[in-house]
């Protein structure tokens, strides 16, 4: 069995390299193989910092049985999500469009023609209730695929027909105030009042809806609308979410309160987040906001920031294979470290508890309050617990650098640095762009990650090129230097060209025309965790309608204007 992924550039491919299985890199290699001994595909994936993405390689991809049986019956190919979110895309709506839900880590059986007949996400060793084990469900589909094949193929082409039917295009709509008041009212419903954000666990950081709804009252000056930014705003720069001794927020909170997180650090939340607290401290000025910003543009910096100037893609949730081990505390460790006095008055700043919050009565740190009466005692306790901290296990870095996960990283350090006055941060801004521009704009066009300075071959998506585009118009705002402008004109120009859904309104393919063909070319104008390719184009685009020179003007409103129209029409349909 060759090992194919030891020369692999992703962090979460190398995981997996002295894995029993006999994995396969997605290529054409692997789809021809799978059609010379005619079996399926097992499609495998997810991403370096997923928490259970370890427990099912533990569990399953390490045991060597478990291996066998996939190796016998399967060629088998493992994804970074992150570095294919093409690949990504397409088999997670076959996967929420078989199962009503997604996640990862995405197991997905294809035919050699890579088309979907059965698709989950994680699948335990031994059975559980409703859930078979992997073992088992690797015996069903082998043993369905030697009986009946066709059946199988017959199925799959259905999906893929289904799918492609529903991102087909739709009819026209208009972008206008009712369509804003609308969606404002529906946030509102969606608002928890008790504990902000929207909805239930697990909660995820809605930084797309708080900067909607923020905007909305900067034009509007409707108090009722700032209201749930402020409690939303406050209830995750105090909660657990936040890590309060070195900044930065994790992906998102297994509760409804803010306190439990999954503790994954991702470059594109910290990005996001960092712009929206950096918006957010200029509607309102509010001490704690400004710490937050503060906080997170030192994270961004020290933690996720690589030697060539981008940014690292995430820290992982688990350390040791243990979740949360970094990050957590209980009182007799806090007054260890502090003395009896001052412990016992961090654990009532913190909120930890004898009792605990978390695993093995351990507890997440939360502020109580936004503004710590005794404040030089709190910079005194937090420095000495960061470093007490800082002697632990830490959790490993996937330091790919992604070129929209730096767009982001890029704008959000410009945009803070000039509110704030903090020229270093919009220093650390140049430096990104500068390497993103050298190292991954090659021979024309973007690509979409690099590694210790080398640039792989995964061409850019729709968000690489749009979310790097935002972030170069607001560093050339918080600079005046020309080469950013251009650079974002370059990089609008080539989404325009290549992108673009023929004979629809403003519509885009997430894949450029001349990309890698799959079984379906993903669209998607949805924000999710980060924000979508199309939306992010059409914020860029109407930026560089008011920046461009007076020949480019009407052109990029007019695609601004398309885009919008674009997105609208997607979600009155949905």
């Amino acid at each position: 069995m060759s090992n194919r992924l030891k020369a692999a550039t992703s962090p979460y491919l190398l995981q997996h390299a002295e894995n029993p299985v006999d994995w396969w890199p997605w290529g054409a290699e692997a789809l021809a193989e799978a059609k010379r001994r005619n079996v399926p595909i097992l499609l495998s994936v997810g991403y370096a910092a997923c928490h259970w993405c370890h427990v099912m390689a533990h569990e399953s991809f390490e045991d060597e049985a478990t291996a066998t049986l996939m190796n016998a019956n399967f060629v088998n190919i493992k994804v970074d999500r992150e570095e294919r979110p093409d690949i990504d895309a397409v088999y997670m709506a076959a996967t929420q469009a078989m199962t009503g839900q997604g996640g990862w880590p995405m197991t997905c059986f294809l035919t050699p023609e890579g088309e979907p007949f059965h698709c989950g996400t994680y699948y335990p060793p031994s059975p559980r209730p409703g859930m078979p084990s992997f073992s088992q469900l690797l015996v069903a589909v082998a043993e369905a695929w030697g009986e009946r094949p066709e059946e199988l193929r017959s199925g799959a082409q259905q999906i893929v027909a289904h799918l492609t039917e529903k991102s087909g295009p739709l009819p026209e709509a208009v972008v206008d105030g009712e369509a804003l008041d609308a969606a404002v009212a529906l946030l509102r419903k969606e608002y928890d009042q008790e504990f902000g954000g929207f909805g239930g666990a697990p909660k995820f950081p809605p930084t797309m809806a708080l900067n909607f709804l923020l905007r909305h009252y900067e034009r509007t000056g409707a108090e009722d609308v700032l209201a749930p930014v402020k409690h939303s705003a406050e209830a995750m720069a105090l909660g657990g979410l936040n890590d309060q001794l070195a900044g930065g927020f994790a992906r998102y909170s297994v509760d409804a309160r803010w306190e439990v997180p999954h503790f994954e650090k991702m470059l594109y939340d910290n990005g996001l987040l960092l712009r929206f607290y950096a918006q957010f401290h200029g509607a309102t000025g509010l001490g704690y906001v400004r710490r937050t910003v503060e906080e997170t543009a030192d994270f961004l910096i020290r933690d996720l920031g690589t030697a060539e100037g981008g940014f690292a893609a995430s820290l992982d949730a688990d350390t040791e294979g243990v979740e949360g081990l970094t990050y957590v505390w209980t009182p007799a460790q806090l007054a260890e470290v502090l003395g009896e006095e001052d412990g016992a008055w961090a654990a009532e700043l913190f909120q930890v508890t004898e009792s605990g919050n978390f695993e093995h009565g351990a507890s997440t740190l939360r502020l109580r309050e936004p503004h710590p009466s005794e404040g030089e005692r709190y910079e005194r306790v937090r420095r000495a617990l960061l470093a007490a901290r800082d002697g632990r296990p830490q959790p490993a870095r996937d330091d790919k650098v992604i070129a929209a996960w730096n767009g982001l990283a890029i704008g959000a350090l410009a945009k803070a640095g000039s509110r704030l006055d903090r020229p270093q941060w919009i220093d650390a801004a140049a430096r990104a762009a500068a390497f993103l521009m050298d190292v991954h704009f090659v021979d024309g066009r973007l690509r979409r990650t690099s590694r210790d300075g080398v640039v792989g071959t995964t061409a850019g998506v729709l968000e690489d090129y749009s979310c790097l585009a935002e972030g170069l118009l607001e560093l050339h705002q918080a600079t005046g230097e020309p080469r950013w402008l251009a650079d974002a004109i370059t990089l609008l120009d080539l989404a325009l060209a290549h992108f673009g859904i023929p004979d629809s309104a403003g519509a885009y393919y997430d894949t450029a025309d001349d990309a890698e063909v799959l079984v379906q070319r993903p669209s998607d104008p949805t924000d999710n965790a980060s924000p979508s390719g199309a939306s992010s184009l059409a914020n860029a685009l109407l930026t560089a309608s008011v920046l461009a020179g007076h020949d480019q003007v009407g052109r990029y409103r007019e695609a601004a204007e398309q885009a919008l129209i674009g997105i609208v029409i997607y979600f009155l349909a949905s």
